[in-house]
C-alpha cells in the first residue's frame, strides 16, 4: 500500500479554530481554509502524505465533495457549463490536427489523457512504438478514398466484391481511422455495420461508438446513447470512457455527475477513474487533487505510472521542485521506474526552475550509453536541449538521427532551431521534410510558430499561402500560429479578426491558448470592451470555469482604472475561487469603486 499518511501527522497537528473554515473534504482529515479580509479563502500549509505535499491544494465548498470511507459523490456546485455540442452531423474530420488541440492548451495533459483512454493496462508503463510502422487495413484505404464523409458506398462496394469483412479487418480499419483522427468516418463505419447487421456488437464495440459520439456530437448525445446500449453491456468500461471524454473536454460538472453515477451502479473504484479526475482537476481545480488522493488511499486504489506523471507535473507547474522530487522518490520506492515521458517532464520542470545541471543529468539518463540504438529518443532530446539553449547538443543529437530521420525528428529539429533563433537551419530541415512526406497542417504549424515566435510576419504569410496552394486543410494549430504571428507583430486587431474568422466562417473551435493570447493583449491595453468580447466568445466555445480567464479580465479593468461590478458574483457562478494573485487583483479593482462613488459625491 502506498504510503500517504506519514506526513499527515503534520496535518493532524494543524487543527484550526477559525470560524470561516470550509467543510471537510474527508471526514477523518479535514481540509481547512481561512477567509482573509478580502473575503478570499486561502489554505493553510497542509500535507496530505509522504509523496504529495499538498500545500497548494485546499478544497473549497467541499460539503458536496463528501469523500468518506466509502466513495461518495462529487459535485461542482455551479458554473461548469457543458462543452459545445455540434449540430449532430458528421463534420468531425479533424484536418489532421488532434482533438486534444481543440480543448486545451495543455498539450502534455492531453497526451496523457490519450494514453489512458480505453487502455487495457492501467498499471504498466507505455511502450514506445515506432511511428509509421502500423499495419494499414485494406478496408481503411477504401474508406479513405471514399468521396467526402459518406463511406456507405465504399462499404457496399466492398461487400459486393466479396471481400472479407471479419472482425479483425474491421477493428484494424477502426484503429487506422482513429490514428488519423478520422472520427467521422469511423463512426459512419460503426453505423453501417450496425444497420446492415455485419457485426455482432460486443462491449468494446459499444464503447468505441460511444467514444466517437462523445468526440463528434458532444457529451449529452453520448450520455443519451448509453440508454440505447443493451443493459448487459452497460458496464464500467462504457461509463469510464464517457468519464474520460468529460475530462478531455474539461467538463467538471459532467465528469462529477458520471463519477456519481458509477458509484450508484456499484462499479469498483479504479485507478483509471481516479486518474480522469486528477487530469481534470490538474487543469481546472488543483485544490481538489488532494481529495482524490485521500479517496484513493481509503479505497486502497494503487496509483500507476500515469498517476505519478500527473502528480509530478502538478508539482513542477507550481515550481515545487522539492515536492516533485519527493513524488519521484515515492514512485521508485513503490517499484515504478520513470519512463521517458516522466524523464522529459522532469527535465522540462528543472529547466523552468533554472536547475540546468539537474536537467542535463536527466537528459544523459534518457540518452543512455548508445544513442544510435535508441534513435527514437532523439526527437525528445532535441526539444529538451533546445529548452536549455544548448545549440551544440541539438546539433550533436540531430547528426545521430539525420540520415534516417523520421517526420517527428525533423519537426523537433525545426522547433528546436527556431527556439535557438537559427531560422535558416529550421527552414532547411523543413524543406527536406516537405520533399520526403506530404505534410499536413499540424506539420506546417511547427514552422509557422517559429515565424510567430521570431516576429517574422512576411515569412509567416508566405507559408500560409503555400499551405493554401497545396490544398492543406487548416485546423486549430494553424489558426493558433496565425493569431500569435499577428500578435507578435503588434497587430492585435488583425489577430482578433482572424480568430473570429476561424469561428464564424470556417466553423473551427480555436484552442484555449489562442483565445487567451488575444484576451491578454486587450487586458494589457485596458480595453475592457474587447476583453469582455473575447471572454464571452470563450464561453460560447465551451471554455468556462478557468481562473486564468478571470485573471486576464480583471487585469483589463485594473489597467482601464474602472470598477469591475459583479465580478465576484460571476466567479462564484462559475464555481471559481480566487487564488492569492487574483485576490490581490480584486482588491486593486475594488479601489476604483470607491473612486467612482467619490466622483458622484463631488
Amino acid at each position: 500500500m502506498w504510503s500517504l499518511r506519514r506526513a499527515s501527522l503534520r496535518l493532524r497537528s494543524q487543527r484550526l479554530n477559525a470560524g470561516a473554515t470550509r467543510a471537510p473534504c474527508v471526514n477523518l482529515v479535514p481540509t481547512t481554509c481561512l477567509e482573509n479580509e478580502c473575503g478570499i479563502h486561502q489554505s493553510r500549509d497542509i500535507s496530505y502524505g509522504r509523496f504529495l505535499s499538498a500545500d497548494t491544494f485546499c478544497s473549497t465548498d467541499l460539503a458536496s465533495l463528501n469523500f468518506a470511507v466509502d466513495w461518495r459523490g462529487i459535485s461542482s456546485q455551479a458554473g461548469a457549463s457543458s462543452t459545445k455540442e455540434d449540430d449532430g452531423e458528421l463534420e468531425g474530420e479533424s484536418n489532421d490536427e488532434s482533438d486534444a488541440d481543440l480543448s486545451d492548451g495543455d498539450e502534455e495533459s492531453e497526451k496523457l489523457h490519450d494514453e489512458l483512454e480505453l487502455s487495457d493496462d492501467e498499471t504498466g508503463p507505455t511502450k514506445k512504438q515506432s511511428p509509421g510502422r502500423q499495419t494499414q487495413s485494406e478496408l481503411f484505404k477504401e474508406i479513405v478514398k471514399a468521396h467526402g464523409l459518406s463511406v456507405d458506398s465504399a462499404l457496399d462496394k466492398w461487400v459486393e466484391q466479396g471481400k472479407e469483412l471479419g472482425r479483425k479487418e474491421i477493428m484494424l480499419a477502426v484503429r487506422n481511422l482513429r490514428r488519423r483522427k478520422m472520427y467521422g468516418r469511423a463512426l459512419q463505419l460503426f453505423q453501417w455495420l450496425e444497420s446492415n447487421k455485419k457485426l455482432e456488437f460486443g462491449e468494446r464495440d459499444f464503447v468505441s461508438k460511444l467514444d466517437l459520439i462523445a468526440k463528434l456530437r458532444g457529451l449529452q448525445k453520448a450520455e443519451k446513447y448509453i440508454e440505447s446500449v443493451p443493459e448487459s453491456f452497460r458496464g464500467e468500461l462504457l461509463y469510464r470512457t464517457l468519464l474520460a471524454n468529460c475530462a478531455g473536454q474539461n467538463n467538471m460538472m459532467a465528469a462529477e455527475r458520471i463519477f456519481n453515477k458509477m458509484k450508484d451502479l456499484d462499479f469498483p473504484l479504479t485507478t483509471f477513474t481516479c486518474n480522469q479526475l486528477l487530469l481534470l482537476y490538474k487543469k481546472l481545480d488543483k485544490k481538489k487533487i488532494a481529495d482524490v488522493l485521500l479517496l484513493m488511499e481509503k479505497e486502497n486504489v494503487k496509483p500507476c505510472i500515469f498517476t505519478y506523471r500527473i502528480l509530478l507535473d502538478v508539482k513542477g507547474q507550481s515550481n515545487d521542485i522539492a515536492g516533485m522530487e519527493q513524488v519521484l522518490e515515492t514512485m521508485k520506492v513503490e517499484g515504478i521506474e520513470p519512463d521517458i515521458q516522466i524523464q522529459a517532464l522532469l527535465a522540462k520542470h528543472y529547466t523552468s526552475a533554472g536547475l540546468n545541471e539537474k536537467a542535463e543529468t536527466v537528459l544523459k539518463e534518457i540518452e543512455g550509453e548508445n544513442l544510435k540504438e535508441n534513435r527514437w529518443q532523439c526527437a525528445t532530446l532535441i526539444r529538451l536541449y533546445a529548452n536549455l539553449g544548448k545549440a551544440d547538443e541539438v546539433e550533436r543529437i540531430w547528426k545521430v538521427c539525420e540520415s534516417k530521420a523520421g517526420i517527428d525528428d525533423c519537426l523537433a529539429a525545426v522547433e528546436a532551431w527556431g527556439k535557438l533563433k537559427k531560422i535558416d537551419e529550421a527552414e532547411s530541415i523543413f524543406e527536406r521534410a516537405s520533399k520526403k512526406w506530404k505534410l499536413n497542417s499540424k506539420n506546417y504549424s511547427v514552422l509557422l510558430m517559429v515565424y510567430a515566435n521570431n516576429n517574422m510576419l512576411k515569412k509567416g504569410k508566405d507559408l500560409v499561402r503555400r499551405m493554401a496552394d497545396s490544398g492543406t486543410n487548416i485546423g486549430p494549430l494553424t489558426w493558433n500560429a496565425l493569431v500569435k504571428l499577428y500578435i507578435q507583430a503588434g497587430e492585435v486587431e488583425k489577430a482578433d479578426s482572424i480568430l473570429l474568422k476561424a469561428i464564424h466562417r470556417y466553423n473551427v473551435q480555436p484552442m484555449f491558448s489562442t483565445y487567451m493570447a488575444v484576451l491578454w493583449q486587450y487586458a494589457k491595453r485596458g480595453d475592457v470592451h474587447n476583453s469582455e468580447k473575447i471572454f464571452h466568445a470563450m464561453r460560447n466555445s465551451g471554455y468556462t470555469s478557468r481562473i486564468s480567464q478571470f485573471e486576464a479580465l480583471i487585469q483589463a479593468y485594473i489597467n482601464a482604472k474602472v470598477p469591475a461590478y459583479g465580478i465576484r458574483e460571476r466567479m462564484k457562478a462559475d464555481n471559481i475561487f480566487p487564488n492569492k494573485l487574483v485576490a490581490n487583483r480584486l482588491v486593486q479593482v475594488d479601489a476604483f469603486k470607491k473612486n467612482a462613488l467619490s466622483d458622484l459625491l463631488d
